[in-house]
């Protein structure tokens, strides 16, 4: 895995998953943002699964799964990114560049953004920009 990039962010305190995720998201999103990458979708769903968010560089066009965990004691955020997850995140793309009309030539990479809470409420939470994490 390549370009692992590690910087650090207050949370909020969020009560339901699916607020911590949404805040995940948005936060994940403003931070690509912040690193040149332009959003091109948001929560695209298929039958295989969502795409969490789709960027855009200069280069390529980028899916991003994002994982957030609120403590470790199950494992890490990077740690959820399974091979079953990635395989749905592929067909969920496949689906994607079909439903948007993207030709065979366009260049796409596969990142993660994992989230990890801070131990104390009011320390920063890290973001881990993992980049190419399926490769085709």
């Amino acid at each position: 895995m390549f370009g692992k990039r590690k910087i650090s962010y207050r949370q909020p305190i969020l009560k339901t998953a699916k607020a911590q995720g949404d805040w995940a998201e948005q936060l994940a999103c403003e931070w690509l943002e912040k690193k040149g990458l332009a959003l091109r979708h948001r929560n695209f769903r298929t039958k295989y699964g969502e795409i969490d968010l789709v960027m855009q560089s200069e280069k390529c066009l980028i899916f991003v799964e994002v994982r957030y965990r609120k403590n470790t004691q199950y494992g890490s955020a990077e740690e959820t990114i399974t091979a079953k997850k990635c395989q749905r995140l592929s067909l969920a793309a496949q689906g994607y560049l079909l439903d948007k009309g993207y030709n065979i030539n366009t260049a796409i990479r596969f990142d993660a953004i994992a989230i990890t809470a801070a131990k104390q409420p009011h320390l920063n939470c890290t973001i881990n920009w993992i980049q190419n994490i399926l490769v085709q």
